[in-house]
């Protein structure tokens, strides 16, 4: 079994810092006392010599046992000074770490606990320690994005759960009672929901493999215009239905191609207009076209609808997101159309992203993919 992970804290450090620093002027004494010992004397001798004292005099021999113990006193003071300034320089740089590290100590083991909405202060300890704190603070912000990103996707899939197994389970207990017979309506409806229940299994794996990049393409060499022009056809009954106008503007993708896979881009716009129909009311207009932009070509889907708040744009991409949680399910699909599409551009080599001005001021999905090279 393995040991819980153990987090340290700044004790101790300062008694390292200190050994460490008493080892290397210990060191340097020694190697400098050792230097002193083998060759000042004679040295100092020689000098004495040139300066007209006689070998062997009393004199001599008093003024070397003098330089032998100044040299000695002399090492010996430094380096009592060096260590006990090595102890106050330790202390104080201890003392100004320790409080930085022991935050961020405390921080990681919040996160380990799951407090995901821990952050740790600016330090102001020096450049490296905000730094770490710095990247401590994105680290666990990441984390926590995640973790609400599970939370709401377990929520969502228990939701989208909840009435296809509720009303299986209605029609079975009615069905084992006699009180409901296996008539053409309840046939019907339980066929809409086991298909709805594929339909999800489908997503779930469909979204899964798209995020892991897993995405088998096959390009080919397709006009623009043609592109939206059948994705375009292919939802036009739906939009006369909900009494939408469909706007195809193919004016600035004449002559324009693209390699890309066909059936995987056609997902997207299709995705893109239905989710640009769910929320455009009667009356409303959605516009796809495209235009050149340097070596990129920009198809956009422009809506009339609802229009998307400042603090949902970052999250459209993200599976399972709704911005209204209210919204019926059966109107909203699945939440992962957006994701899917995502994901598909991604491995096209392309960006996509959401534009609006707010509730009320429609919204625009802009897709850029590279131009082929002719």
């Amino acid at each position: 079994m393995t040991p819980p992970t153990r987090f340290t804290t700044g004790r101790g450090l300062a008694s390292r810092l200190l050994a460490g620093q008493t080892i290397v002027l210990i060191a340097g004494a020694l190697t400098t006392g050792l230097v002193a010992a083998l060759l000042g004397p004679s040295i100092f001798h020689q000098h004495l010599l040139e300066a007209g004292h006689a070998e062997n005099s009393p004199e001599l021999v008093h003024i070397e046992m003098a330089y032998r113990d100044a040299s000695f006193l002399a090492l010996g003071t430094g380096l009592t000074i060096s260590l006990l300034a090595a102890g106050i320089v330790t202390w104080l740089l201890t003392r100004r770490i320790r409080t930085p590290l022991a935050n961020l100590t405390h921080g990681a083991r919040e996160l380990s606990r799951g407090h995901y909405s821990t952050r740790v202060s600016d330090t102001g300890s020096g450049t490296e320690l905000d730094t770490l704190a710095d990247a401590f603070n994105v680290m666990a912000e990441r984390l926590q994005g995640i973790e609400d990103t599970r939370r709401r996707m377990l929520a969502d899939l228990a939701h989208e759960l909840r009435t296809p197994i509720t009303t299986l389970t209605a029609y079975h207990d009615g069905l084992h009672d006699g009180v409901v017979t296996l008539g053409p309506d309840s046939q019907t409806a339980l066929t809409e929901q086991t298909d709805r229940l594929a339909r999800l299994a489908e997503d779930i794996d469909e979204v899964s493999t798209a995020e892991e990049g897993r995405l088998s393409l096959q390009p080919e060499v397709v006009a623009v215009s043609d592109l939206l022009w059948n994705a375009g056809e292919a939802v036009r009954d739906r939009y006369r239905d909900a009494g939408v106008n469909l706007a195809v503007d193919t004016t600035s993708a004449a002559g324009l191609t693209i390699d890309i896979d066909r059936q995987r881009l056609g997902q997207v716009l299709s995705n893109l207009l239905n989710n640009a129909l769910r929320h455009t009311p009667a009356g409303g207009i959605v516009t796809v076209s495209a235009r050149q932009v340097d070596d990129e070509i920009d198809i956009t889907v422009t809506d009339t609808g609802e229009g998307i708040t400042p603090e949902h744009l970052p999250h459209v991409f993200e599976r399972f997101y709704r911005g209204d949680a209210a919204r019926s399910r059966d109107h909203s699909g699945s939440g992962i159309g957006l994701t899917i599409s995502k994901a598909i551009i991604d491995a096209h080599h392309g960006t996509i992203q959401a534009l609006s001005q707010g509730p009320g001021q429609g919204a625009t999905f802009v897709v850029t993919l590279p131009r082929r090279q002719t």
